[in-house]
């Protein structure tokens, strides 16, 4: 009789090859599994590629018309700035034209009630006009002085 003799070295020699063919059976289906979710990732991948190359064509499209009317918006805005600068200038030279004779007719007017006050009060014809002429310079100095107190507040 042949008895086989079956030592710890066999035992162990089989535990390995069990185990290893365990290891590599789940490998294969671990690889296999891989493939099918790396098939449908690209087949997704694909799909919106062709989904979204259009949109961002279209995309493009809109932004270069966008842009196209922001230029022109630009130039709007560069006349309306243009026009305001025209119209500011306008209306300081009026500023300008007007001021001068306002208070020249101020400064007459506080030096005509002035000195008719003074003339009244002293009966002196030269110190009525000295008077006068210091009402009509304090007045125009005033009106100087409110007139460019209203420029700053602005």
């Amino acid at each position: 009789m042949l008895v086989a003799a079956f030592t710890w070295g066999d035992l162990w020699r089989l535990a390995l090859a069990v185990f290893l063919l365990a290891v590599g059976l789940s490998f294969a289906y671990l690889l296999l599994r891989l493939g099918g979710t790396v098939g449908r990732l690209s087949a997704f991948i694909s799909g919106a590629e062709r989904e979204i190359l259009p949109v961002i064509n279209k995309v493009g499209g809109s932004v270069d018309r966008v842009n196209g009317q922001l230029d022109k918006v630009d130039h709007i805005t560069d006349s309306a700035v243009d026009a305001a600068d025209s119209v500011d200038t306008a209306v300081r030279a009026v500023s300008m034209a007007v001021t001068r004779p306002v208070q020249k007719v101020s400064g007459f007017a506080a030096a005509l009630s002035y000195g008719v006050s003074d003339f009244k009060a002293k009966h002196d014809w030269k110190h009525a006009v000295q008077a006068g002429k210091e009402a009509a310079a304090r007045r125009e100095q005033e009106l100087i002085e409110e007139l460019s107190e209203a420029g700053r507040e602005q």
